[in-house]
């Protein structure tokens, strides 16, 4: 059986490092994309601690010739991707809508929407290129629309329409597309929005990482101990 794939973005923390870790224990090579080089060195350090192995791209994913030698790289190592997850966003601070700068609402549309259309572009050639090739993308739907949440709640609201309008116009064609809920969990992205709830009540990012991996790869990758 040929190795597999996955391409996770914003793997140096929360979700996104929860789902490259589980996955590398599993067996699946992991191509782990983040900004911060330090988190992506402790996952990778995690990975190995338990057998597994990772490929490590610190990039911006707002950089388009970063994204272009990336796929380029993925291509000519491994021909495919058998699994993008799309993890990586950006949050501004909440604001009222008539308050929010413009660099932050830029900022926002720039990595949440535009990035994301540029990722599909360079990976739905290496998805199609695998066996059964599948793209998920984390959502929240608690966002779009509350007061202050307007930057933050518009383009992750852009965000999950794109992926829409992907998943319908590949689903007689491949590659595989969805999203997934996790259940509120205690990263520092929610800690920006609700600093004053019970963290100890939210469910760890690991265990909706392992959650996704059963639900969606039909409990080929049982997490475990």
């Amino acid at each position: 059986m040929s190795e597999k794939i996955a391409l996770v973005t914003g793997a140096s923390r929360g979700f996104g490092a929860a789902t490259a870790e589980e996955l590398g224990a599993r067996g699946w090579h992991v191509i782990a994309i983040a900004r911060t080089t330090g988190g992506l060195e402790d996952l990778d350090d995690r990975i190995k601690a338990r057998g597994g192995s990772a490929t490590l791209v610190p990039l911006d994913i707002t950089d388009e010739q970063g994204l272009q030698h990336m796929g380029l790289s993925i291509y000519e190592r491994w021909g495919k991707v058998d699994l993008l997850v799309h993890c990586a966003i950006h949050a501004s601070p909440l604001s009222p809508v008539a308050h929010v700068p413009e660099g932050d609402l830029d900022k926002d549309l720039a990595i949440n929407i535009r990035a994301t259309q540029r990722i599909i572009t360079m990976i739905e050639p290496l998805l199609k290129a695998a066996d059964d090739g599948l793209a998920v993308l984390p959502v929240d739907s608690n966002t779009a629309g509350r007061k202050f949440f307007a930057a933050y709640g518009a383009s992750k609201a852009a965000q999950q329409a794109i992926w829409a309008s992907w998943a319908a116009e590949t689903a007689n064609t491949g590659p595989r597309v969805t999203t997934f809920a996790p259940k509120p969990m205690p990263t520092a992205l929610r800690g920006r929005f609700f600093p004053g709830e019970d963290r100890k009540a939210l469910t760890p990012p690991r265990d909706e990482a392992c959650r996704m991996i059963d639900s969606l790869l039909q409990g080929l990758l049982r997490c475990t101990d």
